[in-house]
């Protein structure tokens, strides 16, 4: 994968961000008046900082919709237009889910526990309201006079009004008025359920203390990282926190060390998120049914590319077969390795051995140390050299600006302007680094979705990126590992895809396009980094910034992961397969279903049995929200490597700037206002392909 020499000294000119390395964040006021001089307004949020704000904002945001509904609703049929009807209908929807994507960010990252608390009882009733705005039988008839009217629309508009009268139909307001108002009833049941669901994973905690001699191979860096070493002397582990868990998986030479560490990890929110997840399964398939669905899959894979349930178990079920001979081979590796270790030639490979043993395969058979490799990848270095290289293919600039407000210290505020025009586009929030009560893992939450406002300007998108990154410990930054890298590269790419996305209509923003797409674009960016051009664009030793990666480092990286991807992806097919298999069941079969039973079996057929005391769908966010979507990972990422071969093949590499602006202009900046098939082909130029996703994983033609 690496580029020409050529490409590289080509690279290393071109990689000055100069506004990144500003010592003092500038004035957000001169952007502003850039974007009215663009037609457009750059408008942040307002974030509460009370939890009577939170309240306020909640309760203001519904009865603004509620005023503006009302008269929609009140207008006289004869007068009817596109612009008074589903225009309007989209832009109120925009403004109410704009002020819920502000309560769900006070919800995950509010240093209080009172504000997080409150905005998760705000969520909740932001929830029912919006199911119920499904059930304004007022507003349904005033929508429907007008789509009945057949008016000659252009494709964007259709599509809008054919999308919007698609969901009522999927809402049940073709059903008779009693079973019309049981479905409302279950689907904000249903809202709750799913709070809970997240708010449980979002407070499981799970500390661990560890003797020195229990946490024998467990780099230094860890050890001396803020709050792990306790007075007593002995080590804090944080179960719940994904890089306290990679680091004992992946380093502990002690076997009852990884095996206690993963049981406490595996247990999560059991005890509460069981129980919680059987209910949603349940209620789910009464609603699927309710609305003439088989099942939930069904119902839910209708909007998306896949179509129907059948088909997304069709697809998990055929990657897990072609994979078998590749995951039973790493397997075999595995095992030969703890058999070794531990002198026992019938040694059993567990759950817990696996991070282990395949970071001793990368280690010893590709001489790939991913502790040894964090030096080159200092926090600070690593996320202005991922802004240049993006500001670079994607034609655009982005400028830190000081935040009238931040909701914690060390949060940060970026303006994002079209690099040949000036023109701002957007602004994002970066909150990196891991605190109590915050959002654990890796995402990237909407702010405010752009769209054309009445007058014609363009309201400009806002987002925020929550990370958990590790911290600077005393006398050393950030060190990132490379699958660090590769997540930063892949949550950013999120960023780009909402600040690029430039439909008119608020449902047809960049985050819009159908759930099994939405992960491809910034599934494509995880490429980037496993380049030498790309890597030696930032990457550098930061005690010697003259020592970059060598090519046969990066080569050995690249063997070591195609060496454990059949484990990798049978790992993300199980989690696939289990969302699809709890949600394909029938109204009458749910209520039956074992869900802690069905956890273990589905992961023990397609990777590894997990302990029978454990479930760790308890602690699979994506089955709240996400729900009969988790197969699209994998769904995308096999478009996600076809799209990134264009690069591979293009004269100037992964920083091929002509590339990147046909990627800008044809998938992320049309957002839905297509279907993504279309877009996908006009990038690629040709039919997609599945033959560049298994070259990637290792499987040879």
């Amino acid at each position: 994968m690496t580029s020409p020499a050529r490409i590289l000294r080509q690279a290393l000119c071109l990689f000055l961000p100069v506004t990144l390395f500003a010592a003092k964040p500038a004035d957000l006021a001169p952007f502003q008046a850039q974007a009215a001089k663009a037609n457009s307004v750059l408008l942040l949020p307002t974030y509460p900082v009370t939890p009577d704000e939170v309240k306020a904002l909640a309760a203001k945001a519904i009865d603004t919709a509620e005023a503006a509904l009302t008269a929609l609703a009140a207008q006289d049929p004869a007068k009817l237009t596109f612009a008074n009807t589903f225009q309007a209908y989209d832009a109120i929807s925009g403004q109410g889910g704009n002020a819920f994507a502000v309560v769900g960010t006070v919800a995950e990252s509010a240093l209080a526990k009172e504000m997080r608390d409150t905005a998760n009882e705000m969520n909740v009733k932001l929830q029912e309201w919006s199911v119920g705005l499904d059930y304004r039988e007022d507003i349904y008839r005033t929508l429907k006079a007008y789509a009945d009217t057949k008016p000659t629309l252009d494709r964007e508009q259709q599509r809008l009004v054919d999308e919007v009268m698609r969901g009522y139909r999927r809402a049940g307001l073709g059903l008779p008025a009693a079973e019309r108002k049981e479905v409302e009833r279950l689907r904000k049941d249903l809202a709750g359920l799913e709070t809970q669901f997240a708010i449980n994973i979002n407070s499981a905690r799970a500390p661990l203390d560890f003797t020195a001699e229990e946490l024998a191979g467990v780099p230094e860096s860890f050890l001396n990282a803020p709050g792990v070493k306790q007075a007593d002397g002995r080590y804090r582990v944080l179960a719940n926190v994904t890089w306290h868990r990679d680091a004992i998986l992946e380093n502990a030479r002690s076997e009852a060390t990884r095996l206690k560490l993963n049981h406490a990890r595996l247990s999560l929110a059991t005890a509460k998120n069981i129980p919680v997840l059987a209910k949603l399964v349940v209620l789910r398939a009464d609603i699927a049914h309710r609305l003439g669905y088989a099942n939930w899959a069904d119902y839910q894979t209708e909007t998306r590319m896949a179509r129907n349930g059948a088909t997304a178990l069709k697809f998990e079920a055929d990657l897990v077969a072609g994979l078998q001979p590749k995951f039973d081979a790493e397997m075999k590796v595995l095992q030969a390795l703890k058999a070794a270790d531990t002198g026992k030639p019938d040694a059993v490979i567990d759950l817990a051995d696996v991070p282990y043993y395949q970071n001793r395969l990368k280690k010893e058979r590709y001489a790939v140390d991913t502790e040894a490799l964090r030096v080159y990848f200092p926090y600070q270095a690593t996320l202005e050299g991922m802004f240049a290289i993006y500001q670079k293919i994607f034609g655009l600039k982005f400028t830190e600006v000081a935040a009238p407000y931040v909701w914690a210290p060390g949060v940060q505020l970026y303006v994002v302007q079209d690099a040949a025009t000036g023109a701002p586009m957007g602004a994002f929030y970066l909150d990196m680094f891991p605190r109590e009560g915050k959002f654990n893992h890796f995402a990237c939450f909407p702010q405010k979705i752009g769209g054309v406002l009445p007058d014609g300007r363009y309201d400009l998108p806002v987002a925020a990126l929550l990370c958990n990154f590790p911290e600077p410990s005393e006398g050393k930054p950030s060190l990132l590992k490379h699958n660090d890298v590769e997540t930063l590269f892949h949550e950013f790419g999120h960023v780009m895809h909402g600040m690029l996305s430039r439909s008119r209509f608020a449902a047809q923003s960049g985050f819009s396009v159908p759930r099994d797409f939405v992960e491809a674009p910034s599934q494509m960016l995880e490429n980037w980094v496993w380049d030498k051009a790309v890597l030696d664009t930032f990457a550098a030793d930061y005690r010697d910034p003259a020592k970059k990666i060598p090519a046969d480092t990066i080569a050995a990286l690249t063997a070591a992961r195609q060496a454990t991807d059949g484990y990798f992806n049978r790992r993300q097919l199980a989690i696939g397969s289990l969302d699809l298999k709890i949600h394909t069941l029938s109204a009458d079969e749910a209520w039956l279903a074992d869900v802690a039973e069905l956890t273990n079996g589905v992961t023990g057929a397609i990777t590894i049995a997990p302990p029978a005391d454990t479930a760790w769908a308890a602690y699979i966010g994506h089955l709240a929200g996400y729900d009969a979507g988790y197969y699209g990972y994998l769904w995308a990422k096999v478009m996600a490597i076809d799209m990134a071969s264009v690069f591979q093949s293009a004269p100037g590499g992964f920083l091929d700037e002509k590339v990147g602006l046909r990627l800008r202009h044809e998938v992320y900046g049309v957002g839905h206002t297509r279907d993504v098939g279309e877009s996908v082909e006009k990038f690629l130029g040709r039919p997609r392909s599945q033959a560049p996703f298994l070259e990637y994983v290792g499987i040879k033609k």
